[in-house]
């Protein structure tokens, strides 16, 4: 009798477990359950950041839970997206990142993540265009064909400020010099406001700053803007040319910013979370902020994003190691 009861009781255990294994599903908790990090890798303030905010606070009412978005600058963002990269692949740490994913591991030799396996691609986010600027007070300097005739005119003497080597200010310059066949002194600073510093100042000649920083300073007449690095014109600069269409025909350089996650973060939360950002991005409230900055939203599927990528890295390889360019 006992040995029966055994035997009913041990298949008894057997039968629970395999309910328990069918209803698994049932019981797990669905993603987003708790709070989710968002990492920015540069300081408070830029572009990068004000975009971030603004599409946490907008994307959390949609998910049901808080987007805390914290900033972990250095090494050309670097510190931040490594943390990212070896965060836990459960969709609770993301990533907001720049031109720098596909640049980095063409300028840091011992780069600690790789840009394509370290991370899942979620979406597009926007573009925010630099634009050709120079000190209101130079003469004569008033459109893309004058800047390049300066510049033939006075090989090497001329200058142009970025942010830093390898940032999109500096690699602006770069394809414009190439593509226009002219010779000018590129000198880096530390971050774009020591370069816009000197551009107001007189000590340097021109600058391909982002939008979102120049343009207070051309619309108090302090610099004059030139072109957009951009194909299109941009609506917060709606009378400015592009550089393509004033004097270089087919320049573009496109500053973007992209969302991440760490690789192998499951394909379902994957796109719970691109679906928020792409309502987010298509609401008045965030359009009218993006435009406050300069910024254009461009959303993108996880597949488009990673197809992008690909092209950027492949083209900035190239630009990078033809002109020797290093990291500072």
């Amino acid at each position: 009798m006992r040995n029966k009861v055994m035997r009913l009781f041990a298949f008894f255990i057997i039968g629970l477990g395999a309910v328990l294994i069918h209803c698994e599903p049932a019981f797990a908790q669905e993603w987003p359950a708790k709070s989710i990090r968002w990492i920015v890798p540069f300081p408070p303030g830029g572009a990068m950041d004000v975009i971030a905010r603004a599409l946490a606070d907008r994307s959390s009412k949609t998910l049901g839970q808080s987007i805390i978005v914290e900033n972990k600058p250095g090494a050309g963002g670097n510190i931040g997206s490594e943390l990212v990269a070896r965060s836990d692949a459960d969709g609770y740490t993301m990533l907001i990142t720049s031109i720098g994913m596909a640049t980095n591991k063409y300028l840091y030799p011992k780069l600690p993540y790789d840009p394509v396996k370290d991370f899942s691609p979620v979406s597009l986010v926007a573009i925010v265009p630099n634009v050709l600027v120079a000190n209101a007070t130079q003469p004569n300097v008033k459109t893309v064909t004058d800047v390049i005739a300066n510049a033939k005119a006075q090989p090497g003497k001329l200058t142009y400020a970025s942010a830093g080597n390898g940032t999109s200010i500096h690699l602006a310059g770069e394809v414009f010099t190439s593509m226009a066949k002219i010779d000018m002194q590129h000198i880096p600073y530390k971050g774009s406001g020591p370069a816009l510093t000197d551009l107001l100042g007189g000590q340097v000649n021109y600058m391909f700053d982002s939008i979102t920083s120049a343009k207070p300073h051309i619309a108090s007449g302090k610099l004059r803007a030139i072109g957009l690095t951009t194909t299109k014109r941009s609506k917060s600069l709606p009378g400015i040319p592009t550089i393509a269409e004033s004097g270089l025909p087919g320049y573009d350089v496109t500053p973007w910013f992209a969302v991440f996650v760490p690789a192998k973060t499951p394909k379902a939360t994957v796109k719970k979370l691109n679906a928020a950002l792409l309502s987010s991005m298509a609401s008045p409230e965030i359009r009218e902020k993006f435009e406050a900055i300069g910024a254009e939203p461009i959303g993108s599927s996880p597949e488009e994003l990673a197809i992008y990528l690909n092209k950027e890295i492949d083209r900035w390889g190239k630009v990078i190691t033809t002109n020797n360019i290093k990291s500072d």
